[in-house]
């Protein structure tokens, strides 16, 4: 199982970036996709997750209103569409996949990760 993020960068407060997961070696249409972060010194959080199959979603109460997670099902993406960004989005971000998920928001429910992608916001 291999996932690769990319997408992220700096950017100023207010702006937006896309995240991109491309997903290959699982069974992308029966997954629960998550999208983590973790700031320097700081433990992991969930910031959004997708269920492949059925598209529910689920947010972090910090990125409601400001980030969209949603999937590309033929390309095996999934996407974070991250708006109105402040400071402390600042943190690595990861993909991450499993089989089901009892909280799509707790890392220790995921068995995959890729390598993480940067966001700056200054």
């Amino acid at each position: 199982v291999q996932l690769v993020e990319s997408g992220g960068g700096s950017v100023q407060a207010g702006g937006s970036l896309r995240l991109s997961c491309a997903a290959s070696g699982l069974t992308y249409s029966s997954n629960c996709m998550g999208w983590f972060r973790q700031a320097p010194g700081k433990e992991r959080e969930g910031v959004a997750a997708i269920y492949t199959g059925g598209g529910s979603t689920y947010y972090a109460d910090s990125v409601k209103g400001r980030f969209t997670i949603s999937q590309d099902n033929a390309k095996n993406t999934v996407y974070l569409q991250m708006n109105s960004l402040k400071p402390v989005d600042t943190a690595m971000y990861y993909c991450a996949a499993t089989v089901v998920a009892g909280d799509p928001l707790v890392s220790y429910e995921y068995n995959y990760w890729g390598q993480g992608t940067q966001v700056t916001v200054s």
